[in-house]
């Protein structure tokens, strides 16, 4: 039986190994991506995944030409995915007035964005042909309003919701769908760290069953959890001068350097 295949970036923990588990559980093929090849492998034999079910590729998503190489190679050895997953992603707190999180910023940009057009890159041509297939986006709730601190982070998935939705309507007549779900907080190494409080916790297993079939249903958009929708459009709806008030004194996003 030829089964579907989905091919996932940053598959080696968090979000994206909760994809990996949900798929297969639904009798898809993996086709994971990271830099931390080891650990996919260590977690797919604990799982006991059968090895003719996935394969794993090491890729960088923050360099253009390791990514697209592993994109092509999952082609030539498993051929078109029917799922694309834009996953791997980073979150470091920024602070401009400072000269190194510039080059922090530069990273957050090359891996949350220019990673994940790079991750569509080489499928995009094949799916098209083929006249089907899904890319999938991950954005944020953080997104939708810029939160002290997290310039570096909330402006990158601002920057992946717009990217994916000009690439929806490019798409169009293609049969390729593009889908973008922006998660909330979700329990995850990216997230624990965090020093403020996470309202509508998920854990990543339940965002990865939800994501599952928004997906499978070809959704344009989803925010999941559905009150972190609710939350976000409020805020969106907030005058600055109120938002920012209520903003006021919320703790910032750990900085790579910051011990504290």
């Amino acid at each position: 039986m030829d089964r579907k295949l989905v091919f996932i970036t940053g598959a080696s923990s968090g979000i994206g190994q909760a994809l990996a588990w949900r798929f297969h559980q639904a009798g898809w093929s993996l086709a994971l991506a990271a830099r931390r090849t080891g650990e996919i492998q260590a977690w797919a034999q604990r799982q006991g995944i059968a090895a003719d079910r996935y394969a794993v590729y090491e890729a960088d998503v923050a360099v253009t030409d390791s990514i697209v190489a592993a994109g092509r190679r999952c082609v030539e050895t498993q051929g078109v995915p029917d799922v694309v997953i834009a996953n791997a992603g980073i979150s470091i707190g920024v602070d401009t007035a400072i000269r190194d999180d510039l080059d922090v910023l530069a990273r957050i940009y090359a891996t949350n964005n220019i990673g994940l057009a790079a991750t569509f890159h080489p499928f995009l041509g094949p799916m098209t042909a083929r006249g089907s297939g899904r890319l999938v986006g991950i954005g944020s709730v953080a997104g939708i309003r810029g939160l002290p601190g997290h310039g570096g982070y909330c402006s990158s998935k601002a920057a992946v919701i717009s990217y994916c939705e000009s690439l929806r309507g490019e798409l169009r007549s293609s049969g390729v769908r593009v889908v973008t779900i922006c998660p909330g907080y979700v329990d995850t190494p990216l997230t624990r760290e965090n020093r403020y409080s996470m309202p509508f916790l998920m854990s990543a297993e339940a965002f990865a069953d939800r994501a599952f079939r928004t997906i499978e249903a070809g959704r344009s958009y989803r925010v999941i959890p559905w009150q972190m929708g609710v939350v976000a459009k409020l805020l969106r709806l907030l005058p600055n001068a109120l938002f920012d008030r209520v903003l006021a004194g919320r703790p910032r996003k750990h900085r790579q350097a910051a011990s504290s």
